[in-house]
């Protein structure tokens, strides 16, 4: 399947009801199988007329209890941006993938890691966050589907699966499994009283400063919560006095430089977060000899792993804008001028 055909199937399977979204490359994929599949699944796609009409449907569906959706890539996600900070201000779960194309504006189809400001440091107004998820394979992108519907309304807060245009269009093998199903109390959404209790009121509108204050902490409580239970990471050679840091896939890219600079000699590792909010920061309780952050950005990711090391070791960058994706041969050579630095300070 294709990346974006895999979230689909992981939606529907999930017990995703509602789906509302607009087309745009590099996603298109996503809605489209939905479109075809999601009614015999008992549910409902929307191809909404802007991807504000969107999100604001993803709202309503979501204070109805429903298990929601949208998806888009770069410029579309910014179109959200509103009614995503309205649903974190309502305390509603829903999940959005970002399928990320080059920028800013417009920018082009081509692949990019360049909104990760945007999903880990709040794109929309106020003190919110929302949980973030990064698949590096479209395995993941199945997978962690299911993870972020679980996610999502274990904590009542979107989670945002944020994954890269290659990953989006890529094939590969996928493993249909079904994870079992949990349960959730959901008795404060809006699905009808039948005059046995008060009416249920899903609002992020507080005219009383106390009770707006009240709002963000509660948030704040919560978000503390999610960085003590849902920070994910793989690790590879946890040892190693080099270690890259690169989510999707770059990551991919860097296991196989790793194999090239251990073939030479080199000791090489990789920290790869599974999820960049909240940041892995157990991975950096040990701290390696140099640190090289790989993305497809101006460096981005690079600016947490700066605060997670904490000046206790040097943190280099090796990017790519525009669309083109870095090779090995970029990554071992960046490698190899790291190591002789090592080296060199003895």
């Amino acid at each position: 399947m294709k990346g974006n055909e895999a979230i689909a199937e992981a939606a529907i399977r999930a017990g995703c009801k509602f789906y509302a979204g607009y087309p745009i490359t590099p996603q298109t994929e996503l809605p489209e199988y939905l479109a075809r599949n999601l009614e015999k699944a008992d549910g409902v796609f929307i191809q909404a007329e802007s991807e504000i009409s969107a999100i604001n449907m993803i709202y309503g569906a979501a204070g109805a209890g429903t298990r929601a959706m949208t998806s888009s890539s770069s410029p579309g996600i910014s179109l959200k941006q509103e009614g995503i900070s309205y649903i974190v201000g309502s305390e509603l779960p829903c999940v959005i993938v970002n399928v990320m194309r080059v920028g800013p504006g417009l920018g082009g189809i081509h692949p990019s890691q360049s909104d990760y400001f945007q999903a880990t440091k709040g794109g929309g107004h106020g003190d919110y966050r929302l949980v973030v998820l990064t698949p590096n394979s479209v395995q993941e992108m199945y997978d962690f589907t299911f993870s972020a519907f679980d996610i999502a309304d274990t904590y009542r807060n979107p989670v945002m699966l944020l994954a890269d245009g290659i990953l989006g269009q890529m094939m590969e093998s996928v493993n249909l499994h079904t994870p079992e199903r949990k349960v959730f109390n959901k008795d404060w959404a809006t699905t009808g009283t039948d005059n046995e209790r008060e009416h249920n009121i899903i609002n992020s509108l507080y005219i009383k400063t106390d009770e707006s204050e009240q709002l963000n902490l509660r948030l704040q409580a919560k978000y503390k919560k999610i960085q003590q239970d849902e920070q994910r990471c793989e690790i590879i050679n946890p040892d190693a006095d080099i270690m890259l840091v690169a989510f999707g896939i770059t990551s991919r890219i860097a296991k196989q430089a790793i194999e090239e600079a251990t073939s030479a000699g080199l000791s090489v590792g990789l920290l790869r977060p599974q999820t960049v909010w909240p940041f892995p920061s157990y991975a950096f309780k040990k701290i390696a000899k140099a640190y090289l952050t790989i993305e497809l950005n101006s460096g981005q990711m690079i600016e947490d792993v700066k605060l997670e090391v904490n000046g206790r070791a040097p943190v280099s960058f090796l990017g790519k804008m525009g669309g083109a994706v870095l090779s090995v041969d970029e990554i071992l050579n960046k490698i190899k001028k790291i190591a002789g630095g090592i080296d060199h300070a003895g």
